[in-house]
Order: C-alpha cells, then structure tokens, then sequence
C-alpha cells in the first residue's frame, strides 16, 4: 500500500526564493529516471515470474516510483514553469532504452539481481537523504524526505528476498562483491547522463555522454556527507554479506569519502 500521496505534498509552502537554481537541473533529470520504474519491473517480474508474492512486491514498488518521478517532475514546473515535463519525457524514452529484454537476470542470478538492487536502493536513499538535508526550499525537502524513507523502505525490500534466494543459490562472497562494485559503477552509465541532457538541453544540442555526465555528477556530488556516505557503504556491506559496522565499514567509509572528495576536485563540484 502507498504510504504517501501526490495530495500530501504541502504544495502551497512552495517558496521560489529557496528553489536553488543549481539543484533545478538535477531534479528535472531525477524525475525522468524515477517515472520509469514500471520498465524495470517488467525486467524483474520476468526475472522471478514464479516467484508471485516477489512480483507483485515489485510491482507495488514500481507504482512508488512512478510517484516519485511524478512528485519531482511537479516540483520542477513549480521551479520553473517553462518546463514540459512529459516532453522531456517522451525524449527520454525514445532515446534511451536499458538493456532489460532478457527473460534472465543480467547478473548471473536471481540473488545477485536482488544485491543490485540493493545497492540501487542504497544509492537513492542516499542521495535524497543527502538533498533533504541540504536543501531550504520547503517542499523540496519534504519530497525528498518522503523518496529516502520510501528508497530505504525498498532496500529492506530486496534484501530480505535476497537473503531469501541467497540461501538457496549460495553465491560466494567475492562474486557478491564483484556484483555489487559493477552496479555501483553503472551510476555513470548512459541513464543519468541522457535523462540530465533531456531535461535540460535543448534537442538541436548535440548530446554529449561525457559533458552531460560530468554536469550531473558535479552538480549531485555537492550535497553529500560522510555521513551519507558511512550510511551507504554500510548499506551496501550489509547486502554482500559483510558487517555494516565496525572497523571494515569505517575504513570502507573512508576510502569512499576519499574517492568522492577526489571525484569532486575533477568535476569540478564544491564540497
């Protein structure tokens, strides 16, 4: 069951002072990604089709994001009312299509499917934990409150499934690992990029995978933390199998605190 509407939103706190103009693109780019979630849960339902009580979770799940891109695409007009967010849209998903035809999981298994979508989960509930906390603009904030808890809500989801199949396939720790690396290094894939440059660019630009990946991650890397990132490391040890705390888990934050630090400097973003 949803645990929120479009109709809770506290649409009339809108403040357009507080609306900072650099966290405008990244909204517009977000929404286009979160309203395709019914893509990914035709993928997973044929990933698990006898598995029906995991389907229908997943197609529960898909409705809640399809709000949530709903919830970001109406605050982005609110920002900035000269946006069409249905035409950015049909943009987006004329060009961009992900490779989610096979009728078996893109990981090698069932279980590490679930691990990837953990770390999805982690991502998300990370990211929008890290613009709720920056962020002034009232509504904003509140949204991105309500996405983390639910992205929080959808990585308990998947990990206790994936615990669930994990018992029955066994997979070893290191191709655990190695799965959940390579899900968090498709966040640079053509997705974000292409949905930053639909909604943000006008069709006569050429598109620019490097340009427009660049744009987004500077603009993203600026709002988090450490402690989004102790929060998200820990997350996604837990997933694999490993402690989500403790002396791994605060160096494993560390190491990416540092990367991130790293990756800020290059793309230029301000920490």
């Amino acid at each position: 069951m949803h645990n929120w509407r479009m109709e809770d939103i506290d649409w009339h706190r809108f403040d357009r002072a507080k609306a900072a103009p650099e966290v405008v693109p990244l909204i517009k780019a977000a929404a286009l990604v979160e309203r395709n979630g019914r893509e990914y849960a035709t993928y997973l339902c044929r990933v698990f089709a006898a598995d029906p009580e995991l389907c229908e979770a997943v197609r529960n799940w898909a409705e809640e994001e399809v709000r949530h891109g709903e919830a970001l695409g109406e605050w982005a007009r609110y920002a900035d009312p000269s946006w069409d967010f249905h035409a950015a849209r049909a943009r987006f998903n004329a060009g961009y299509s992900p490779p989610l035809d096979s009728a078996s999981s893109i990981r090698g298994s069932r279980t590490g499917e679930l691990i990837a979508r953990c770390v999805v989960e982690t991502g998300t509930s990370s990211y929008y934990t890290a613009l709720a906390d920056a962020c002034q603009e009232p509504v904003l904030r509140q949204i991105c409150r309500k996405i983390a808890a639910d992205e929080f809500r959808h990585y308990k989801l998947f990990y206790d499934h994936m615990r669930r199949y994990q018992a029955q396939e066994r997979i070893g720790s290191a191709r655990r690992m190695l799965i959940a690396f390579g899900r968090a290094g498709e966040s640079e894939d053509d997705e974000l990029a292409y949905a930053y440059y639909c909604a943000n660019e006008s069709p006569a630009v050429p598109y620019d995978r490097g340009r427009f990946s660049t744009a987004y991650f500077a603009g993203a890397m600026r709002y988090y933390r450490f402690p989004h990132v102790r929060r998200g490391v820990g997350m996604t040890l837990k997933a694999i199998g490993l402690p989500a705390h403790g002396r791994l888990s605060e160096l494993a934050a560390r190491a990416a605190w540092w990367w991130l630090d790293r990756r800020r400097v290059r793309v230029g973003a301000n920490g």
